[in-house]
């Protein structure tokens, strides 16, 4: 274990909940008291499911009981591209190279010398090939045959994991017009109303994320990572991804739509349902509750 983990544990032992919970040790407990032990273990306070108030508080309670089975198919990363090509357009999704069950049916030489290779059912199975005479295919089907044996639905109790069928999909792989690594746009839609979005840059090498209003006028909180040093422009085709993102989230109380924009030609990325799981403050805190104010919860 990295010596910076063990300093995490040693200071908040509570940790040990959540490690032993991402590992399936705790398959017995009912959700309700999983989710309230983890929630006092990562935001230092009781979690109130009969009069939620707070965005962290009221996405614990969509995970009890706002179970639509539809969701499962928008967040598997296989399913969700017939969703996308029926609701706003196939061109907005990155191009599929091919689709696996098990990591030994992929052929590695038929791949492009570029790709990015994902499970479709959790958000650690990832491997980007950006020089294939490079890439350690012992390493990467070692990683990826662990994906595919982790059920992602018992560490957070996010139950549209749950029944996922776990595959394995190429996409071609992209840069954008920097020639770096794509900037991700997250677009947070209440009932299908897009209210704020941030970008996250530098992923992977000194990660930022910086929240915008739907002007484009910069946001003054943080959430797990600091905001850049620099500014960052407007994209191209912004208001074009605020339309996608309203219509893809339409009817739904709740859903984070995620793009891709490479000098204005924009791509799907995925959809999220429980942003960060609920399980991430907010700096300053009162963002807490006014993005739990534009969360409507539905009956029971």
């Amino acid at each position: 274990m990295a010596k910076s983990k063990m300093l995490k544990l040693l200071r908040r032992p509570q940790y040990f909940f959540l490690i032993l919970g991402h590992r399936g040790f705790f398959k017995w407990m009912n959700d309700e008291r999983y989710l309230k032990i983890a929630y006092w273990c990562k935001m230092n306070k009781f979690l109130n499911l009969k009069s939620p108030s707070s965005y962290s508080e009221k996405l614990q309670w969509l995970k009890l009981y706002d179970r639509n089975p539809k969701y499962t198919n928008l967040v598997d990363k296989y399913n969700v591209r017939e969703y996308i090509s029926q609701s706003i357009g196939e061109e907005y999704l990155i191009p599929l190279l091919g689709v696996w069950d098990q990591v030994d049916e992929i052929n590695f030489e038929k791949l492009p010398s570029q790709f990015v290779l994902k499970c479709t059912h959790d958000s650690g199975g990832l491997v980007i090939c950006k020089d294939k005479n490079k890439i350690d295919t012992k390493r990467t089907k070692k990683r990826l045959k662990d994906s595919l044996k982790h059920n992602y639905y018992f560490g957070q109790r996010e139950w549209i994991y749950k029944d996922i069928k776990p595959k394995i999909i190429a996409e071609k792989y992209m840069v954008d017009e920097s020639k770096k690594e794509l900037k991700d746009y997250k677009f947070f839609c209440f009932n299908g109303e897009a209210k704020v979005m941030f970008i996250a840059s530098n992923r992977g090498v000194d990660t930022r994320f910086d929240f915008y209003d739907l002007d484009f006028n910069h946001l003054p909180f943080e959430q797990r990572y600091p905001n850049s040093t620099y500014s960052l422009k407007k994209p191209k085709g912004f208001e074009k991804m605020v339309e996608l993102a309203e219509v893809l989230s339409k009817n739904i109380p709740h859903v984070r739509i995620d793009f891709y924009n490479i000098d204005g030609v924009i791509y799907f990325g995925e959809m999220t349902f429980f942003h960060f799981s609920g399980w991430e403050k907010f700096n300053p805190s009162k963002y807490d509750e006014l993005f739990g104010s534009w969360l409507q919860l539905p009956n029971k």
